[in-house]
């Protein structure tokens, strides 16, 4: 009886150089729009922000040894604190520029915050952070944070191209929601049913056929779905506005703290990352152990390095991203050869006005379709870390713990406008104040327990 090969690439294996090439772009791909969304909220410079994603993810991955395979992009946690700077009335009287010199002060400094957190780490152990960070808060933070985007993937599969007239509106809507779905449903069967090599290209070809039913719609409606002048500029080569930190206490208090609540959402992707790796490795018959989640302090510290450099050149503060771990985790394709062939041609995209084109013509419908399947899948993952770490659902403690998270994760995101909860005169971001209150809970029950 003859055995199924397993297609696969661990971390410290590279594939061929046409397979990278094209799993770099799937990387890009999926980390894109919310990268470029934060910088369109926070009023960022978007080819800044896309040119510090790719700097930062391959500092990243050079500070860590090129042992972790997480890809670096902005954080949606900061949004709230970086706007409150950027619209502050006491800098409504500064430049763009300025006022995003201001915000880079706060973002520096929130990397110190990760960096202290991942010291810390690797000085007490993993059986510290295991006690403050038990699965079902890793678990728990990981299921809010893909169920928490389930609205902006919806709100992009309907979403119309900009200028379509009234009259069109209802026909542009039914057009895009044809155009998410083929993209949703191709792209799954792609995962499922293609096998060996072209089985590790799902998401890229659910988004090449995606792009190509937008053509062929835009071609029968004339309604133009795929624009090519999304950005305009008469040079080929457009180099991205770098600014510098002004340091600034507004600044501090209001972004600096932050990153406290981001430690959990970190934690989570690498116990994610860490059981697709080692079940993988199982998979191959490697004898290696990759030990990802020992690694949670070097992954803390280059998450906080990452910060630094993203904000000393003028980009948002950001994370290892949940969506690039479940394309990772649907392909099978974990190598780090792959992450940094995409921070590179993430930085060169950022600096060529016809490549930026190119990606910006992907029609948000597309991107929507995309993003109800791989949101999903970061909470399916969530529900991974639960599973394999054996939390019992039958514990007052634990069901505490996961309920106050959900709930307070979830009511907050899309009870609240901007996910903020308005509390004790302070608006809170909601997942930071779920991570928080859960760590908090956890601690307080844990008070007594004797130790395993």
């Amino acid at each position: 009886m003859s055995t199924e090969r397993v297609v696969g690439y661990l971390p410290d294996e590279t594939p061929q150089f046409w397979e990278l090439i094209v799993f770099a772009l799937q990387q890009i791909v999926v980390m894109f729009p919310a990268t470029v969304l934060v910088a369109l909220i926070t009023g960022f410079h978007v080819s800044t922000t896309i040119f510090a994603s790719g700097l930062a993810t391959l500092v990243f991955l050079l500070v860590t040894g090129r042992k972790i395979p997480l890809y670096y992009g902005s954080s949606f946690s900061y949004i709230a604190a970086i706007a409150s700077i950027m619209t502050a009335e006491a800098f409504a009287g500064l430049s763009l520029n300025e006022r995003i010199s201001i915000a880079q002060f706060g973002i520096v400094m929130s990397g110190l915050v990760s960096i202290a957190a991942g010291i810390i780490v690797n000085r007490s152990g993993k059986e510290t952070i295991d006690r403050v960070l038990p699965p079902s808060v890793t678990g728990s933070i990981a299921i809010i944070i893909g169920l928490s985007l389930a609205a902006t993937a919806m709100s992009d599969a309907s979403s119309v191209p900009p200028g379509v007239p009234e009259a069109s509106m209802g026909l542009a809507g039914s057009c895009a929601w044809i155009i998410a779905i083929i993209t949703l449903i191709s792209t799954i069967l792609y995962s499922v049913y293609l096998k060996g090599k072209l089985g590790q290209f799902p998401i890229l070809f659910g988004l090449a056929t995606g792009y190509a039913a937008s053509l062929v719609i835009g071609w029968v409606t004339g309604i133009q779905f795929v624009n090519f002048s999304t950005v305009e500029s008469n040079s080929i080569l457009s180099l991205p506005i770098f600014t510098l930190p002004k340091p600034s206490l507004a600044s501090l208090i209001a972004i600096m703290p932050i990153a406290i609540a981001t430690i959990p959402e970190s934690t989570a992707h690498i116990y994610q990352l860490g059981l697709y790796v080692k079940n993988l490795a199982e998979q191959k018959g490697s004898k290696k152990d990759y030990d990802l989640e020992g690694k949670l302090g070097l992954n803390l510290i280059g998450d906080g390095i990452g910060d630094i450099v993203s904000g000393f050149i003028g980009g948002p503060a950001g994370t290892n991203y949940g969506e690039n771990i479940s394309a990772m985790a649907i392909t099978k394709n974990f190598s780090v050869s792959v992450l940094i062939a995409a921070a590179i041609i993430t930085m060169i995209i950022s600096c060529f006005t016809p490549l930026i084109n190119i990606v910006y013509s992907i029609p948000k419908a597309v991107i929507g379709g995309l993003s109800i399947y791989l949101f999903g899948v970061i909470a399916a993952q969530g529900i991974a870390i639960i599973m394999e770490k054996q939390v019992n659902l039958f514990s007052a403690k634990n069901l505490a713990v996961i309920a106050v998270i959900l709930i307070v994760g979830l009511g907050g995101t899309f009870n609240y406008e901007g996910g903020m909860i308005p509390m004790f005169g302070v608006e809170l971001p909601a997942i930071a104040t779920a991570a928080v209150v859960g760590i908090l809970l956890n601690l307080m029950l844990s008070v007594g327990e004797k130790g395993r």
